[in-house]
């Protein structure tokens, strides 16, 4: 899947965790791993140990009290976005960068071209398209929207307001 990481396509040296990959410690990989909130809470004690970086991964039907009070101790936070029409994903993004998370934040899961400038207003840092829907033209969606009527996180001031 290509990332998209300050407009450019990169390489991605992360790799998502899965409940099949969590029988035992020995059968996690080494290297940087994306673990689901509920699989991080559930085998926290797993990934003190873990060499190589542990990101977590959520959703809008995450509870997010105990990552909002740790959320310094991971490098990467993927949201998800299971369908199109879940925006809660921007909220979340919204709610990292306002409470001061300084670290990756990473679109994930149901992604299209109209969201990206989106995506990049509300704190993404970076963003993860499927293979069938990514396209090198998407690129351009960055700059489709040169007047916004709304703040946001990237502090572009509205265009009334200027």
């Amino acid at each position: 899947m290509p990332l998209l990481i300050n407009r450019e396509v990169v390489a991605d040296n992360w790799s998502l965790l899965n409940e099949e990959a969590i029988t035992s410690e020995a059968s996690i990989r080494p290297g940087n791993i994306i673990v689901p909130l509920a699989l991080y809470q559930e085998h926290k004690a797993l990934f003190t140990e873990h060499d190589g970086q542990v990101a977590l991964q959520v959703n809008g039907d995450d509870d997010l009290t105990e990552l909002m009070e740790n959320f310094d101790q991971f490098p990467m936070i993927a949201i998800e976005f299971p369908i199109f029409r879940d925006g809660r994903g921007f909220s979340i993004a919204r709610l990292l960068v306002r409470a001061g998370y300084q670290g990756e934040i990473r679109a994930t899961g149901d992604i299209g071209r109209d969201r990206l400038a989106y995506m990049e207003r509300c704190g993404f840092t970076a963003i993860q398209v499927a293979d069938d829907q990514f396209k090198p033209e998407m690129l351009n969606a960055f700059d489709d929207i040169s007047n916004y009527y709304q703040s946001a996180t990237d502090n572009n001031r509205a265009v009334y307001h200027q």
